[in-house]
């Protein structure tokens, strides 16, 4: 039976450990063979609505690591929805490919594209969840911490689709996390209710507030993002005044654990969200994140697709 990854509640937290065990072995393996043979004479179609140099990359050299390989169908290339039915593109892609990844504007098309194919469907990104994202994120702080449970997580900023999949993520898992955001951005209520009803089995502390000190203090990882995603771009100049005090910079991570590791999805609004001392500083883990999502897709599609 096919499984799909379309949020990040698809895994249970013991699903989320292999993955995380899997992409450091597979890391392993690969510093000395070019290539593993996991997925040879598998395709990968890689569905994007909104373009991306991380997800892109990643996923096409994480199939090519694994001997697989993969086709780029952009929405000019296809017409998601438009030139064809989402309906229609999963199950001629079912006929054709052996996983397929999208990218897309809205959550409801990557739901669909799962519900219509035979095949694994990864969401490399939706206008609510960004799984891919959280799960290089939570190995980036495995790889730090030597663990998960009990690690204290700090989200600045807006209550977007990777906060969405790291809140939902932290409760499966045990991580407690502190989201501050400004009233009216904050995550939606039904993710939140979501994730306190997993925390209770994992005792996982999840707690909103608008006050961004609050958030930090005592944090062992400290995470922003844009205030402003794709879609979104007509409300920069009203989101910067309301973010302002949300910037993540050196007086707010004076509150912050003495070892504290600052976090980043990429890409980066140099000046709004973060500080350039503090994305190029000594407690950024920013690049790590970025190279994880390689080893965390790896591990995911040898996973999904090897069945």
């Amino acid at each position: 039976m096919k499984k799909d990854l379309v949020s990040i509640t698809d895994l249970t937290k013991e699903e989320i450990n292999k993955l995380i065990y899997k992409a450091n072995d597979l890391k392993t393996e690969l510093k000395f063979e070019p290539r593993l043979p996991n997925l040879a004479g598998k395709t990968l179609a890689l569905i994007f609505e909104k373009p991306s140099l991380r997800t892109r990359v990643t996923f096409e050299v994480a199939i090519r690591n694994l001997s697989g390989s993969a086709i780029y169908l952009s929405q000019n290339d296809i017409g998601l929805g438009k030139r064809e039915s989402v309906a229609d593109i999963s199950r001629n892609l079912s006929r054709w490919v052996d996983g397929i990844t999208a990218r897309t504007f809205s959550h409801q098309t990557v739901i669909d594209l799962a519900n219509y194919s035979k095949i694994p469907v990864i969401n490399a990104l939706s206008d609510l969840e960004h799984p891919c994202q959280a799960l290089a994120d939570f190995l980036t702080i495995h790889d730090k911490m030597g663990k998960l449970e009990g690690v204290n997580l700090a989200w600045v900023g807006d209550g977007n689709n990777v906060c969405h999949s790291l809140l939902l993520g932290s409760a499966i898992l045990g991580v407690n996390m502190k989201i501050a955001t400004p009233k009216g951005y904050e995550p939606k209520p039904e993710i939140v209710a979501l994730g306190l009803e997993l925390a209770k089995k994992t005792k996982a502390k999840i707690i909103l507030t608008i006050d961004p000190v609050e958030a930090v203090k005592g944090s062992d990882f400290i995470y922003t993002d844009t205030w402003t995603s794709m879609g979104q771009e007509a409300e920069v100049e009203k989101r910067i005044a309301i973010f302002g005090k949300y910037q993540v910079n050196k007086k707010l991570l004076e509150n912050a654990s003495h070892t504290y590791c600052v976090m980043h999805c990429l890409p980066a609004h140099r000046g709004q969200e973060i500080t350039d001392e503090v994305l190029d500083g000594p407690h950024s883990v920013i690049l790590d994140q970025a190279e994880n999502r390689l080893h965390i897709q790896r591990a995911i599609l040898a996973t999904l697709m090897a069945k």
